[in-house]
């Protein structure tokens, strides 16, 4: 504790010049762990202040100060406990601090140095309870309490002491030499000075005695002063009793001032109050008739109706006390204004139904265009009969949402009939006009089987052959009607969704109505893929009141579209190709376009149907790639093309050319490469077929076909199938060579076969000779039968056999012919080289040389040509 004591005073209080009284080691209730000093400390300067300071131990035994509180701010000190002994107490300043001592003597020493100086300092401000030994320390213990005083009074003697000044000091020096003989006797000094004190006393008491007499006078004036002032108290007294009475009327005159004034005020609000209800309560009689009238027939009728509606609303609408309406002329107009509104709502809402049933039951007949000519109906005429009923539409919507509610979904039950005849003639021309039949042919052209793995019709043949074009439509045809369709479509569904926009006020807190939902088609979300385009909307978006009130007028434009769709999937096999793109097309276009927001119902309809035009064109790759796949080489094939690959070959000519202008083409190279897989799949199937003629030969043509088209169409996706064609059409052409090579020279290339085997088995080459089956002689029978007479006569024969199979279209006879050449004259150098390493010296040589066989090759190229 003396450590501590004196590590505070040196570290914490010394240089702010306070003088430490206490300590003691303190923690909150509950929280052991984070201890604290408390401190009480005093200035050391006048005027003395007494402070508690709370003192914090960092991690490096280092004290901070962490909060001081002026000791004249402690309100109470409660000891917690009068019969037991406890740790906690708590000390009450702006709040309440609960603290838990060290030790029950720390606490008592602590509470009695605040005990201490709040009698000493602070005039007893502070309350202590629970505190049973403050006020027995000053009884129980007089000799420790004496100590205290007796230390108090010499600091206070201490701090009282002062220098003397120089008279005083000159006063004494006199002093001091006037009486300096009797100095040096204190005795005689002290009998002196005794003397003079009682010389002093007795001069007092007779000046004393002396003024008797001036003693006795100003007594007798204070009689006299206090005659006088009873008397001023009485005249005072009479005054006072005369102006009671004064006061009390003028305290009464006042009363009725304050009367007056309040009536005044209370009659001013109160006409405040009649104008305000008068006037903002009075609807015009213009404005009643008008209500009552509900002429909504004429412009000016509805013109009037919509100036009451407005005036009516501002009448309900105002902000009245609650008081006011037990009164009995503002319930009556109350209840005036409310029959008013809820007969002219009965009446608009009957007449603007009257409108929509009249609008859906419109006949068909003015829809009819020319043959030639595709245009979607316009509805122009119907949306500027309703557009000046928009105020009122407002009005209702403001005045009674639930009857508002309803009137959509009114509108979008009469409307939808008038749509679904209109689209379904809409779209039978577009039919018509896409198959090029009048309406009577139309359902015999439908009912045609156009199946795409039909061998009537599309087994091996495209759109634009010869064959079944007499009863195709063109194919372009279908572009054009399918663009025109979905050009016409766009102004329909963008003019109804702005009308309904702004006539049923969709735009504004839109999520309080109500509306029908559009059914969802089944099936959706599994045709969703990688490149779906952005008018696919998430489900939030779609439930929106404008886009589902369109689906309930538009119910039957998705089906309907859909139909459309497949009879254009029907025209040709590979219809679907130009019914992607063209969809694609416009959907992107319409999202890219500025000049006005497409209807997001119609993004969501055009989005489906291009996922569903995306489902028939993988069907349609599938069927193809199944086609190809299982296609079998005809058993008297010789030679040629397959119709595999010119069925890939048309198919990737006709694709390019619908893909040419569209924006994106990522489903035709998935489309590319699947095709080509099964192409190569198909030519590699011939390895296993029963064919006359070379299996190689007929494999290397075909890879060749294949490497050379896919060289001018330079498609990137396939740039590795093109790669992979020439690979194999190298490999086939490489075996192809080298079996045909076989035949000239069969037994002696048989014969160095052997020999080539025997040196692998360990045998040395100088001793092969010595072999019986490969001895010198019987490679001289071996090579006489190779003159080389006998030698061209095989290669003419070789040529010409190449010549009959070898398709004349890939032109490989040159090369297959180059690469026969190049391969016999390394055989026969193979052939020499083993002669000599194994024949060595035997004088044994082929009756024909490299230059021989230069000039048979040379022969028989020219004299073919």
């Amino acid at each position: 504790m003396a450590s501590l004591w004196s590590s505070l005073e040196r570290d914490v209080f010394n240089p702010q010049s306070k003088k430490l009284l206490e300590t003691i080691c303190v923690w909150k209730m509950g929280k052991k762990k984070k201890m604290s000093i408390l401190c009480v400390v005093v200035d050391a300067f006048k005027p003395v202040k007494p402070f508690l300071v709370k003192v914090k131990v960092d991690r490096g035994e280092q004290y901070k100060i962490a909060y001081r509180w002026p000791l004249a701010e402690l309100k109470l000190v409660d000891g917690k406990t009068l019969d037991q002994a406890s740790l906690d107490f708590d000390l009450h300043f702006d709040k309440v601090y609960k603290w838990t001592a060290s030790s029950c003597d720390e606490k008592k020493t602590f509470i009695r140095c605040l005990w201490k100086l709040n009698h000493r300092f602070l005039s007893r401000t502070i309350k202590f309870v629970n505190v049973p030994s403050c006020p027995v320390e000053g009884t129980q213990r007089p000799q420790e309490d004496r100590k205290d005083t007796a230390e108090t009074e010499s600091q206070e003697e201490l701090s009282a002491y002062q220098e003397m000044t120089p008279k005083e000091a000159a006063d004494v020096l006199r002093l001091m030499e006037e009486y300096e003989p009797l100095v040096n006797n204190s005795v005689a000094f002290a009998e002196q000075l005794s003397n003079d004190l009682h010389v002093l006393d007795e001069a007092n008491l007779r000046a004393i005695i002396s003024s008797e007499k001036q003693v006795t006078k100003l007594m007798s004036s204070i009689d006299e002063a206090l005659a006088e002032v009873a008397r001023v108290e009485e005249t005072l007294q009479v005054y006072d009793e005369l102006l009671g009475s004064v006061k009390q009327q003028m305290d009464h005159i006042h009363q009725e001032n304050s009367l007056l004034h309040h009536i005044l005020s209370n009659k001013t609000k109160l006409m405040d109050e009649i104008l305000f209800l008068t006037t903002h309560l009075d609807l015009g009689k213009e404005h009643c008739e008008a209500l009552s009238r509900a002429d909504l027939s004429s412009p000016s009728g509805v013109k009037a109706c919509v100036a009451a509606a407005e005036a009516l609303s501002g009448c309900m609408n105002i902000q009245i006390q609650p008081g006011y309406r037990k009164l009995q002329a503002v319930a009556e107009q109350l209840i005036m204004f409310e029959t008013l509104k809820q007969n002219f709502e009965n009446s608009f809402i009957s007449h603007v139904t009257n409108i929509f049933e009249l609008q859906g039951n419109a006949q068909v007949d003015a829809l009819m265009q020319p043959f030639d000519k595709l245009s979607a109906p316009s509805h122009g005429l119907q949306h500027e009969e309703l557009v000046p009923y928009t105020p009122l539409m407002a009005w209702l919507r403001n005045a009674n949402p639930v009857l508002f509610s309803d009137l959509p979904k009114v509108y979008a039950q009469n409307l939808c009939r008038l749509y679904d005849r209109e689209i379904k003639a809409f779209f039978e021309q577009a039919k018509m006009l896409l198959l090029g039949r009048r309406k009577g042919s139309l359902q015999e052209g439908l009912e045609k089987p156009m199946v795409m793995g039909s061998r009537q019709h599309s087994r091996w043949s495209l759109p634009g052959s010869r064959e079944g074009q007499e009863d195709t439509p063109d194919r372009g045809n279908v572009i054009k009607v399918l663009e025109q369709v979905l050009r016409e479509l766009q102004p329909l569904c963008t003019a109804e969704q702005q009308f309904i926009e702004k006539f049923f006020h969709l735009s504004q807190n839109t999520s309080e109505l109500q509306v029908l939902e559009v059914p969802a088609s089944k099936g959706r979300e599994n045709m969703a893929s990688a490149e779906d385009p952005p008018c696919t909307k998430p489900r939030s978006q779609l439930e929106e009141p404008t886009t589902r009130l369109l689906g309930e007028i538009f119910s039957s434009l998705e089906p309907e579209l859909r139909g459309f769709l497949d009879v254009c999937n029907k025209t040709h096999p590979f219809s679907c190709l130009q019914v992607l793109v063209t969809l694609s097309d416009s959907v992107f276009e319409m999202w890219g376009s500025s000049s006005a927001p497409p209807s997001s119902f119609l993004n969501t309809v055009l989005g489906n149907m291009l996922l569903l035009a995306k489902s028939s064109f993988n069907k349609c790759i599938g069927t193809l790639c199944k086609e190809i796949k299982e296609a079998k080489a005809p058993s008297k094939m010789r030679g040629g093309i397959l119709p595999s690959v010119s069925r890939f070959e048309e198919f990737v000519n006709f694709s390019e050319e619908v893909f040419r202008t569209a924006q994106r083409r990522g489903e035709l190279d998935k489309a590319h490469l699947r095709l080509a897989s099964s192409v190569f799949s198909s030519i590699n199937s011939l390895s296993s077929a029963n064919l006359k003629v070379n299996t190689d030969m007929v494999m290397m043509e075909n890879f060749h076909h294949i490497h050379c088209f896919l060289g001018q169409k330079k498609i990137q996706c396939l740039e590795d199938k093109k790669r992979e064609a020439k690979q194999r059409y190298s490999e086939h052409m490489e075996k192809y060579v080298i079996t045909y090579l076989g035949q000239p020279l069969e037994k002696l290339n048989h014969f160095f076969e052997g020999v080539k085997a025997r040196i692998a088995q360990g045998v040395k080459e100088e001793e092969v000779s010595f072999q019986l089956a490969y001895s010198k002689q019987e490679l001289r029978k071996v090579i006489e039968r190779y003159p080389g007479k006998e030698v061209k006569k095989a290669l003419e024969t070789l040529y010409r056999k190449i010549h009959k199979y070898l398709s004349p279209e890939e032109n490989l006879l040159p090369v297959v012919w180059h690469a026969m050449e190049q391969e016999l004259i390394r055989q026969y150098q193979e052939l020499e080289d083993l002669i000599q390493r194994c024949y060595a010296g035997s004088g044994i040589t082929m009756d024909f040389t490299m230059m021989d066989l230069l000039s048979y090759f040379n022969s028989i190229t020219l004299s073919s040509v």
